[in-house]
C-alpha cells in the first residue's frame, strides 16, 4: 500500500518471500545435481531431493520465525527440506546440503532472484526505449523551449529531448543486460571460503579425488546447473556482485526518474506541453475535482528517490569483516529486494508513460513565443557581433530585451527601431532571425544520430517481452 509504484508488477512477483524460498530450493537442487554429476552423491538421492524441493510446501512464516534463532532463513529451510526428503527416502536425506553452508545457498538464491527479476525489468526498459524512439522520430523537428536553471535558454526540439531520455535509458539497460548475462555468480565457498566441506565429502566418495580439480569442476557444474556465472573465487566477504548490482539498479532508477521529472515539469498548468495517458479518474484529487495529477511520473520519481539510498546500504556492506560478516551480509537482503522491486516498478510504469505520452506541439510553440523572441538573443548576438563588436552587440540586445520585458512588445520590433541596426538588417531578415523554430542548431541531425543506436547485449526472453 505504501509503495504503489511496484504493486502488481512482474518484478514484485519475482522477489516475494515465496520467490526467495524457491530460489533457495533451486540452489540446493542445483548443488546436489552438480555433486551427483561428479559422482559424490548418488544420482537416485539427487533425484529424490530435487523432486521434493520442487513439490513440497514450505511455510514462509514458519521459516521467518525460525530464522530468528539462526539469523538467516537457510538453516530452517534445510532442516525442513531434509525432513521432507526423509519421509520419502531416509537415505537420500543424508545428502541434503552436503558440505554446504548457509551463505552459499542464500547468496546463490539472491543471484537467482536478481536474474529472474531482471528479465521483466529489461523487457520494460526495451518497451520504454522503443516508445521514446518513436517520439524522437515523430518530433525530430518539433521546436521546444530549451530551459536552463528553470528559465528559457535557447530553442531545442522535443525530438532531441526524447532521444536524450532514450540514450540515457539504453546506457542503463545495456549495463543491466551485461550484468544479467555474466555478472551474477553462484556462491560456493563452504564454511570459510575454502570449499573444505565439499572436498572432504568428495574424498570420502573417492580417496583419489584431486582437490584442485574437484573444486574447479564443482564450481563449473554448479554454475551450469543454475545458469549463473562462475566466480573466480568464493565471495562470502567480497561483496562486489551485490554492490555492482545495486549500482546498476540505482543508475537505472535514476535514469527513469530523469524522464519522469521532465514529464512532470512539462505537464505543469503554466506549461502544458505534455500530458500523461490514462483512463478517466486516474490522477484525480481527493479535494479538487479539476485536477488530473501526473501520477505515473510521480510513481517513477518515488522509486528514483529511494533506490540510490537503498543501494548505498549494499555498497556499505562491502565493508565485510573476516571470512563472513556478522551483520553486513544480513543487512543486504531487504535493501536488495527493495532495489529490485522499486526499479522494476519504475520500469513498468515508465513504459506505460512513454507509450501513451500526450505531446502538444501547439503549446510548445506558444511557450516559445512567450518572450517575444528573446529566446534567440544568442543568435542575434552572433549575427550582430561582426558589425557592432561582441560587447556592444550584447549590450544592445540586453537593453532591448529589458524593454521587451517591460513593454510586452516583440524583440524584433524594438530592434527594428534601433538606429544602429537601420542599415544592417532589413525587417524581413530581422523577422527570420527572430523565429525560434529556425534556431534549433543540430537538433535534427543529433536525433538521427541517436536513433542509430540499438540496445547491446541479449534481449530478455520472449515471454517477458510479450507480457
Amino acid at each position: 500500500m505504501l509503495s504503489p509504484v511496484r504493486a502488481g508488477t512482474a518484478v514484485e512477483a519475482a522477489v516475494t518471500d515465496r520467490a526467495w524460498i524457491r530460489a533457495m530450493l533451486d540452489a540446493e537442487t542445483a548443488l546436489v545435481r552438480a555433486q551427483a554429476r561428479l559422482g559424490t552423491v548418488p544420482a537416485s538421492a539427487a533425484a529424490v531431493i530435487a523432486d521434493t524441493a520442487r513439490t513440497a510446501h514450505f511455510d514462509a512464516r514458519a521459516l521467518a520465525l525460525a530464522s530468528r534463532e539462526t539469523a538467516n532463513p537457510v538453516v530452517g529451510l534445510v532442516a525442513a527440506l531434509a525432513r521432507a526428503v526423509a519421509d520419502r527416502d531416509p537415505g537420500a536425506a543424508e545428502y541434503v546440503h552436503r558440505g554446504s553452508t548457509s551463505q552459499d545457498i542464500l547468496d546463490t538464491a539472491a543471484m537467482l532472484v536478481a536474474h529472474r527479476a531482471l528479465g521483466p525489468l529489461l523487457a520494460d526498459l526495451d518497451r520504454t526505449a522503443a516508445a521514446l524512439a518513436a517520439l524522437a522520430a515523430a518530433h525530430r523537428d518539433t521546436p521546444l523551449a530549451g530551459r536552463t536553471l528553470g528559465l528559457h535558454a535557447v530553442p531545442t526540439t522535443f525530438g532531441l529531448k526524447a532521444a536524450g531520455w532514450r540514450h540515457a535509458l539504453l546506457d542503463a539497460r545495456d549495463r543491466l543486460a551485461a550484468l544479467r548475462e555474466g555478472g551474477l555468480p553462484v556462491s560456493l565457498g563452504g564454511a570459510a571460503g575454502t570449499l573444505a566441506g565439499y572436498l572432504e565429502y568428495a574424498r570420502l566418495a573417492d580417496p583419489a579425488t584431486d582437490p584442485a580439480a574437484y573444486a574447479e569442476a564443482l564450481t563449473d557444474t554448479f554454475a551450469e546447473e543454475t545458469g549463473l556465472a562462475r566466480p573466480l573465487l568464493p565471495w562470502h566477504a567480497l561483496r562486489t556482485p551485490l554492490a555492482d548490482l545495486a549500482a546498476q539498479l540505482a543508475l537505472t532508477a535514476g535514469t527513469l526518474g530523469k524522464f519522469a521529472l521532465d514529464v512532470q515539469q512539462l505537464s505543469r498548468t503554466e506549461v502544458r506541453e505534455l500530458a500523461e495517458p490514462g483512463p478517466e479518474g486516474r490522477g484525480s484529487s481527493s479535494a479538487m475535482p479539476h485536477k488530473r495529477n501526473p501520477v505515473l511520473a510521480t510513481l517513477v520519481r518515488t522509486a528514483a528517490l529511494q533506490v540510490p539510498a537503498l543501494a548505498g546500504v549494499l555498497t556499505q556492506c562491502l565493508l565485510s569483516e573476516d571470512e563472513r560478516s556478522a551483520g553486513a551480509w544480513h543487512a543486504e537482503w531487504l535493501p536488495l529486494r527493495e532495489c529490485l522491486r522499486l526499479t522494476g516498478g519504475a520500469a513498468a510504469t515508465a513504459a506505460e508513460l512513454a507509450e501513451g505520452l500526450d505531446v502538444r506541439p501547439a503549446a510548445m510553440r506558444a511557450n516559445l513565443d512567450l518572450t517575444g523572441s528573446q529566446i534567440v538573443s544568442e543568435r542575434l548576438a552572433a549575427v550582430l557581433a561582426p558589425h557592432l563588436g561582441k560587447a556592444p552587440a550584447k549590450a544592445l540586445l540586453a537593453h532591448c530585451s529589458r524593454r521587451a520585458e517591460e513593454t510586452g512588445r516583440p524583440l524584433a520590433e524594438l530592434l527594428a527601431e534601433e538606429p544602429a541596426l537601420k542599415d544592417l538588417l532589413d525587417p524581413g531578415r530581422l523577422t527570420a532571425l527572430c523565429d525560434p523554430a529556425a534556431y534549433t542548431g543540430a537538433a535534427g541531425p543529433l536525433v538521427d544520430r541517436a536513433l542509430t543506436r540499438t540496445a547491446k547485449g541479449p534481449r530478455p526472453p520472449a515471454a517477458h517481452r510479450d507480457r
